[in-house]
C-alpha cells in the first residue's frame, strides 16, 4: 500500500521538504491549520499582520531606543491586541494554529512567537525565532545589545544573561548547553517544533485522526529517523489504517535498532493482522 507524503497543496511545506532556505513560516503553519481546518483561506491572517506592521512601524518611528522600539511592539500586540499565553492553551489545539492565536488573542510560546516576528519584520525590525528549551523566544540582535521577547508573557524583554539565567533555573540545564539553543532557529526547527506540539496534544486527547495528519507531516520532515516511521505505523494502527499500519509495521522491523524494538513492533503488527482479518 503506497503512502503519499509529497503534500502537493502546501507550496512552502514543500519547500521544507527538500531543503530549500527561503521558507515563509507563516505560511508553512497555515498550511499545517489548513490540515485542522480545510476551509481556511490565509488572506485574513496575512492583511491582520500588515495592519499589526503598519501600526508597529508609526509606533517606532516615535523611539529613541532599541529596547523601546520592543516595548512599543509589545503595547501594539499584547496591550493594544491583547496577545498572551495561559497555561490552558497548552492543552487546546488551536492554540498552535496562528490564525486562530490572532482570533482568540491566546497562543502557547511558539506560536505566539511566530506572529511577533512576522509583524516585526513586516515592520522592519530583525526578530527572529529561537528554539529556547522547554520556552519558544524570539530574538534581537541590536546594536549593543541582544534582547530576547517573550510574547508568551506580555511580550517581556530580556537582556542575554537574564534570559540564560531564567531557562537555566526553568529547565535545570547547564547554561553551556543552552547557550546553542539561543540562536535564530531556522524554519524547519520551528515547524517540526510545532508539530511535535500538536503531536503531543492529539495523543493527550486520544485524537488519533488529528495525530495522523500532523504525524505524516513529521515523517515527511524526518524519513530517516527510526522513532518517526515508528510512530506513523502506530498511529496508522490507531487511526484504523489496519493496512497501512501492518505494512508501515513490517518496514519498520527491518530496520529495528534492537530487541526490545522488534518484539513491540512485532506485537502491534499481528494485532493490526487479526483485527485486519476481522474487519475482512
Amino acid at each position: 500500500m503506497q503512502l503519499e507524503l509529497d503534500f502537493p497543496e502546501d507550496r512552502e511545506f514543500r519547500r521544507l521538504l527538500s531543503r530549500q532556505r527561503n521558507v515563509d513560516v507563516v505560511l508553512a503553519s497555515l498550511e499545517i491549520a489548513r490540515d485542522a481546518y480545510p476551509q481556511l483561506t490565509f488572506d485574513r491572517t496575512l492583511e491582520w499582520l500588515d495592519r499589526r506592521a503598519a501600526e508597529v512601524g508609526h509606533s517606532i518611528s516615535l523611539q529613541g531606543t532599541e529596547k523601546n522600539t520592543l516595548r512599543a511592539m509589545g503595547r501594539c500586540l499584547a496591550g493594544t491586541h491583547g496577545l498572551h499565553g495561559d497555561r490552558e492553551a497548552f492543552s487546546r489545539a488551536e492554540s498552535s494554529y496562528i490564525h486562530r492565536v490572532i482570533e482568540t488573542g491566546v497562543g502557547i510560546p511558539i506560536s505566539l512567537s511566530v506572529v511577533y516576528v512576522a509583524v516585526a519584520q513586516r515592520a522592519g525590525i530583525d526578530l527572529a525565532g529561537v528554539a529556547s528549551p522547554m520556552h519558544f523566544l524570539a530574538r534581537f540582535d541590536g546594536s549593543r545589545e541582544t534582547y530576547f521577547v517573550d510574547p508568551f508573557n506580555q511580550g517581556r524583554i530580556l537582556k542575554y544573561d537574564r534570559c540564560l539565567d531564567w531557562l537555566a533555573e526553568m529547565t535545570e540545564l547547564p547554561i553551556d548547553d543552552i547557550e546553542p539553543m539561543l540562536e535564530p532557529a531556522r524554519p524547519r526547527d520551528i515547524i517540526i517544533r510545532m508539530l511535535n506540539n500538536l503531536k503531543s496534544v492529539h495523543v493527550q486527547q486520544d485524537d488519533w485522526e488529528a495525530t495522523w495528519k500532523v504525524q505524516r507531516r513529521l515523517t515527511a520532515l524526518e524519513p530517516n529517523r527510526f522513532d518517526q516511521r515508528r510512530d506513523l505505523a502506530l498511529v496508522a494502527m490507531k487511526s484504523h489504517r489496519l493496512g497501512l499500519a501492518v505494512d508501515l509495521l513490517n518496514d519498520c522491523l527491518e530496520h529495528a535498532p534492537d530487541e526490545e524494538a522488534e518484539e513491540i513492533l512485532i506485537y502491534h503488527r499481528d494485532a493490526a493482522e487479526r483485527l485486519l482479518s476481522q474487519w475482512n
